[in-house]
């Protein structure tokens, strides 16, 4: 009894807190503009993209969560033992994806700062920046990510479902069109799966249990328990949205060019939504800095002690550089769209690496990783290099 209470206590704290830093992440600012651009292009059939997400999101989670807590790896460090010096290239790679994601969420605390306040993107970038430091540079760092982020994805969830209910979304023909869509965008596949499972995103939930000390086989069925709860709350999130977006959509709305997704919320409730907007926004996109940060220092910090020493030093070199950038270039909208893409592309590379590290006994210390799971996996990663070939190739023939 007294152990069943303590892993309930364990899932309560640190595994719903990674399941919500996953699902925070992956429903910042770029999904909610992302969301409302290409709802506008697919209409209902938009229902079918967030279908498909989900269950890349899936394959792609539940792979990277169980291979890395056994292995009690993480993901450079497991690729590092796969073949030496992988684990700097596979960094390399999160890093740049974090550190673009990361302009994007700057971008999108500047907007909802913007709505609240009226201040300038800019000047409300400046202002979250300081505030994430602030959070990073919190006594019980652990403690905090996990308060911090169950507290805004539950706002944002309560607050976006308000929305959608008073868009009156024609929920028949969106279900229906989320089974057998009208039209399919590639491009809108590469993006929301990066979007929300790309790039960082995969290793986000998973570095944060094994910081906790949550691993090992013994482990998994809390693994399973918290990699499941994060794609269920970042599925509802993307379905509410969507839903919310559509029903506004269909009335005849005319998106704002610079800040898309606030047409939803000020079309569908007025400047009451207008301000849920700026509420939703800003929540989503420090507590998505949060994690794009967490997670990239999380790629670097174990190839040098004095790296993992200085880990707050370099999360805030992190945040101010990729504030920095934002207020050089501005242009939000674009950002946004730009990273989920980016993020995308790395997603089969990252996952592959991860599937392969997972057949080595040496690396997984004697566990047989399902073959169900693997198989699931190598289908999330041959789907998404065979969609980003397509994507690439149509952006090389557009030049």
């Amino acid at each position: 009894m007294g152990s069943k209470l303590f892993k309930f206590r364990i899932f309560g704290g640190v595994g719903l807190g990674a399941a919500f830093l996953m699902a925070n992440s992956s429903i910042g600012p770029g999904f909610l503009t992302q969301t409302t651009v290409f709802t506008q292009e697919l209409m209902t059939s938009f229902g079918f993209v967030i279908l498909v997400s989900v269950l890349i999101d899936i394959g792609a989670q539940l792979n990277t969560w169980r291979i890395l807590t056994v292995s009690e790896l993480r993901a450079q460090d497991i690729s590092n033992q796969l073949l030496p010096g992988l684990g700097y290239v596979l960094a390399v790679l999160v890093v740049l994806g974090g550190f673009a994601f990361n302009i994007g969420n700057i971008a999108g605390c500047g907007l909802g700062i913007n709505v609240l306040t009226g201040w300038s993107f800019q000047q409300g970038a400046v202002i979250s920046g300081i505030i994430a430091l602030i959070l990073f540079w919190a006594k019980e760092i652990g403690k905090m990510l996990d308060g911090f982020t169950k507290i805004l994805g539950t706002v944002k969830i309560l607050l976006t479902l308000f929305i959608a209910f008073s868009a009156h979304p024609p929920l028949l023909q969106a279900v229906k069109h989320t089974i057998i869509p009208e039209k399919v965008s590639m491009i809108a596949i590469i993006t929301i799966v990066g979007g929300t499972v790309g790039g960082y995103l995969t290793f986000s939930g998973a570095h944060r249990l094994l910081d906790a000390g949550i691993k090992g086989k013994d482990n998994l069925a809390q693994v399973n328990k918290s990699a499941l709860s994060g794609i269920i709350i970042s599925t509802i999130m993307r379905f509410v949205l969507f839903l919310a977006a559509v029903g506004v959509l269909a009335r005849g709305a005319i998106l704002n060019k610079d800040n898309p997704a606030s047409t939803i919320f000020h079309s569908a409730a007025g400047e009451a939504g207008l301000r849920i907007f700026g509420v939703v926004l800003w929540s989503a996109a420090i507590s998505s800095v949060v994690g794009a940060s967490y997670t990239s220092v999380s790629f670097f910090k174990t190839f040098h002690p004095l790296l993992a020493k200085y880990e707050r030093v370099c999360i805030s070199v992190f945040i101010v550089l990729t504030t920095g950038l934002f207020v050089l270039i501005g242009k939000p909208r674009e950002l946004l769209l730009f990273a989920g893409a980016i993020n995308g592309l790395i997603l089969p590379i990252a996952l592959a690496i991860i599937l392969i590290a997972a057949t080595k006994s040496r690396i997984m210390k004697g566990y047989q990783h399902p073959r169900w799971m693997q198989l699931a996996g190598w289908i999330v990663v041959l789907v998404m290099s065979w969609m980003g070939y397509i994507v690439i190739g149509d952006s090389i023939s557009k030049l």
